[in-house]
């Protein structure tokens, strides 16, 4: 899996994520105990808001820095967000009030919404053969793991010498470090057709939707968000208020739910050896409200450590291979858009479970929390076995009928005259009826998935 770091392109950019995560996850830190500073033992309910805002953000944003991929140079572009972030954290700090949180969350995500898509749609640019892609997608997972694991381990440290507020100085030199890395190479130049606007903005998520391994990804992506929230908005309060733990033992049960994800991360290659994605992203996802459910019962802090380890195992084998399934499901010149309607449409779930979650811990109790978001996660388990089809090759055999239409031009293409009639910008041609068989994506010349 390392072997590909001998790409000097990936091996800086996944230095980069990994550096921008690790300044991530000591704001995280940070931020659940300036909630609960502010407010106290209601700082599940304010994380919680936060976290929705956050959501906000990415689902309302992305799907416009998926239609402008290609109009701006990618290296540019990402160096400059992440110096924007770096300066939004800064302020985090200074923050006195509730309100004050929630503006500056919205700002930072905004400029997280529109990188990574971005960044992750220019991997597979990088690693064009699917192996390697798909030992950068463990790889990823593992800089994500990283921030859960190493990242609150560190904060622990640090916070027995300083202040928490001192952390988001971390998360700042961390993203400049990432833009400086970024700007050390030369990102391939994104393949992109001249299109509408609006039909730039809505292309990724009209191909994700026309897509049922896709849906069934949706499905999935919901019932991660349902255990995720769960762990990530009321940890804090599960350990300051229930067990009398401090601001340490807060990471520490951080640390143990990305170990558990890390696990699954390394084993990802052999897991998927004789396996699809499918099942080992359905059994994940199954395993999700049976430890829920169990959870609602917790009696111990030894038992919750242990069920945060599974939690982090199961979300990871449901969410790691999800960029196979957008690899496969559409044309490099598409990959940017669809990227970015994943990150919106999957964060639309984080949406919902995290104010229910943060609601739900604070006005009913742990329990029914738990309880709660294990029917949650169960209905996206179930949905997404109805959803994605066990049989899903690529190669599909179809039928095309006789059409005549008009194809976009491919920017920076030299193309013959259009069809009299054509606009400019189009070129027109004739198909006659055809079955043959091909991989299969949605394209312009297949709107439409096969039945059967």
């Amino acid at each position: 899996m390392v072997s590909i770091l001998v790409n000097r392109t990936y091996r800086n950019l996944f230095a980069a994520q990994v550096l921008s995560l690790i300044g991530t996850g000591l704001t995280t830190v940070a931020l659940g105990l300036l909630a609960y500073d502010l407010a106290g033992t209601d700082a599940g309910q304010v994380l919680g808001i936060s976290l929705a805002v956050k959501m906000i953000a990415y689902v309302g944003v992305s799907p416009f820095a998926g239609a402008l991929a290609g109009r701006v140079p990618r290296r540019a572009f990402l160096v400059t967000l992440d110096v924007l972030r770096a300066g939004m954290v800064l302020l985090l700090p200074f923050v006195t009030e509730v309100w004050q949180i929630y503006a500056l969350v919205f700002l930072f995500q905004s400029c997280s919404a529109a990188f990574t898509p971005t960044f992750q749609a220019t991997i597979p640019d990088v690693l064009p053969d699917e192996k390697e892609y798909t030992a950068a997608l463990s790889m990823s997972r593992l800089a994500y793991d990283l921030e859960s694991l190493l990242s609150p381990l560190l904060a622990a440290l640090l916070l027995t010498l300083i202040s928490f507020h001192w952390l988001f100085l971390g998360n700042a030199i961390g993203f400049i470090a990432s833009g400086l890395l970024v700007l050390s190479v030369a990102l391939p130049v994104a393949k992109t057709v001249q299109r509408p606007f609006l039909e730039r903005l809505t292309r990724g998520s009209r191909i994700y939707f026309a897509t049922p391994r896709l849906r069934g990804l949706l499905a999935l992506s919901f019932a991660s968000s349902a255990a995720g929230a769960m762990v990530i908005v009321n940890t804090v309060v599960i350990v300051r208020a229930g067990f009398g733990g401090t601001e340490g033992d807060v990471a520490w049960f951080f640390a143990t739910y990305g170990a558990g994800s890390m696990v699954v991360a390394f084993a990802l290659l052999k897991l998927l050896e004789g396996r699809s994605p499918r099942s080992v992203m359905i059994t994940g996802s199954v395993a999700l409200p049976m430890l829920l459910a169990i959870a609602a019962f917790y009696q111990s802090w030894w038992s919750i450590l242990v069920l945060w380890f599974l939690l982090g195992a199961a979300g990871s084998a449901v969410m790691t291979p999800g960029g196979i399934l957008l690899r496969r499901s559409a044309h490099p010149e598409d990959r940017p858009s669809l990227f970015a309607a994943q990150f919106a449409l999957s964060h639309a779930g984080w949406l919902v479970t995290y104010p229910l979650a943060g609601w739900l811990g604070a006005g009913f109790g742990m329990t029914t929390a738990f309880a709660v978001l294990a029917i949650a996660a169960g209905a996206g388990a179930i949905a997404a076995v109805r959803l994605w089809p066990a049989h899903d090759p690529d190669i599909i055999e179809h039928d095309h009928h006789e059409i005549e239409h008009s194809h976009p031009l491919e920017a920076g293409v030299d193309h013959a005259p259009p069809l009299s009639g054509e606009a400019d910008a189009k070129r027109g041609h004739r198909h006659g009826p055809v079955r043959h068989a091909h991989p299969f994506v949605i394209d312009d010349h297949h709107p439409i998935w096969p039945k059967g």
